[in-house]
């Protein structure tokens, strides 16, 4: 039944020549027949070849740079059924420099980018599935009526906007980077395949990791040694799809150089990766890490980059560790992830400089978020974990025995279509 309601045509809006009604006029969203095929291929053309992580960026690729906080000023009475404001008014003619339906396609998709990215964010930090736009409204033999949007995806329907993939992609990265900055410490479960990923997922994790363990080992690859950028990478297209922020576990880069390790994040769909200082033959010098943190920042603004410090796994003193992880700071990471760290004044320490991640250990969420630690990931723990669990069923099998499992139809539902963020 809601399918044959979404497919009436949206409520008709005024003909203006200026402010929010003059946008409402001329966009793709408000419009039908015709009109609406036309602005749709034309909305389609101006997002080819887009590949932003952040608003900032898009707005930037719709030839609308520094324009958020006039956007965010039109999306408050954006909707036809809400009323208008000479705030808004005055934006709209702010950026429509000419008053043709391309200037409001760009206009439009920018304020139903903002609208859509904030409330997503919102919603995937606090793992609430519901879609960020609630409601849409149609035109019935009795009148205009709303249509709940409660059991379809974001960006569902004939009016969907063609941005819903770089939507959900940019609402991710800006949920990720929140629940860095939040007074409970994120807990970051790794996972090493997809359906690892899903299970996680499921059980109402708030964002999933990779570990290049996993990964690695899964194919019959060494950890470390930079040879598993191929499955990484693949993994880390498919995790893309699921509904919640993924970040990615790169090692250090995989023996690429910089500008190619920052055109793989920019196109990865991750919402963060790792880059470690480590190589497979010791420690990067703090420059060449910082060039390539730096390069990778420029090109993917809006995925969250966790530093890792290596030094710590090798006996290297707290100083050293410190001055990397500020080095790495200050050329433009967003987090800093030190393996081994557990001793509280080194934790105290280096939680100061930025997000802190630590692995799991014998200390609680909140201790080692009242020392200042903002994230706990559980590193190879649950490969390694799973491994263990299947030789021991296997061996339980053989002496007669059996150990809990999911079931069948648990596992299949976990990689069904509906599980993934652009499910149709």
């Amino acid at each position: 039944m809601t399918e044959e309601l979404l497919s009436l045509p949206v409520p008709s809006v005024s003909i203006a020549d200026h402010g929010v009604a003059w946008l409402r006029s001329h966009v793709v969203r408000f419009s039908s027949g015709p009109d609406h095929t036309r602005r749709r291929a034309l909305t389609i053309k101006l997002l080819e070849n887009i590949t932003a992580t952040t608003l900032d960026e898009l707005a930037a690729a719709l030839n609308l740079p520094g324009s958020l906080d006039d956007i965010a000023k039109i999306a408050a009475c954006y909707q036809p059924h809400l009323p208008t404001t000479a705030e808004a008014d005055a934006a709209v003619e702010r950026l429509a420099r000419d008053h043709d339906e391309q200037t409001a396609a760009r206009i439009g998709l920018l304020v139903q980018a903002w609208a859509a990215t904030n409330a997503l964010a919102e919603r995937l930090g606090t793992g609430n599935p519901a879609p960020p736009v609630p409601v849409t409204r149609r035109v019935a033999a009795h009148g205009v009526i709303e249509v709940s949007l409660e059991t379809h995806p974001f960006g569902h329907g004939r009016h969907a906007c063609p941005g819903r993939q770089l939507g959900i992609q940019i609402a991710k990265n800006m949920a990720f980077q929140a629940m860095h900055h939040q007074n409970e410490p994120l807990i970051l479960p790794n996972a090493w395949d997809y359906a690892s990923a899903a299970a996680l997922h499921a059980a109402g994790f708030l964002a999933i990791g990779t570990t290049s363990l996993g990964v690695a080992a899964a194919h019959g690859i060494p950890d470390g040694a930079g040879l598993a950028g191929e499955q990484a990478t693949a993994l880390a297209k498919m995790l893309a799809d699921l509904p919640c922020p993924v970040t990615v576990d790169l090692e250090s880069g995989f023996g690429k150089a910089p500008a190619e390790v920052a055109d793989l994040v920019k196109t990865l769909g991750a919402a963060g990766i790792n880059l470690e200082d480590g190589r497979p033959n010791g420690l990067s010098t703090p420059e060449q890490q910082a060039t390539l943190i730096t390069t990778v920042k420029q090109h993917a603004p809006g995925v969250f980059l966790n530093a890792r410090v290596d030094t710590h796994w090798q006996g290297t003193a707290i100083e050293e560790t410190r001055d990397r992880a500020k080095r790495y700071v200050d050329a433009g990471a967003d987090g800093i992830f030190v393996p081994g760290l557990t001793d509280p004044h080194d934790i105290e320490q280096l939680a100061g400089l930025a997000p802190l991640n630590v692995l799991a250990q014998q200390r609680t969420p909140k201790e080692l978020g009242n020392l200042g630690v903002k994230r706990i990931s559980t590193g190879s723990l649950l490969f390694r974990a799973a491994l263990h669990h299947t030789v021991a069923t296997a061996r339980a099998v053989r002496d007669g025995g059996t150990a809990a499992a999911f079931s069948y139809a648990e596992t299949q539902a976990l990689i069904s279509p509906g599980t993934r963020s652009d499910a149709e």
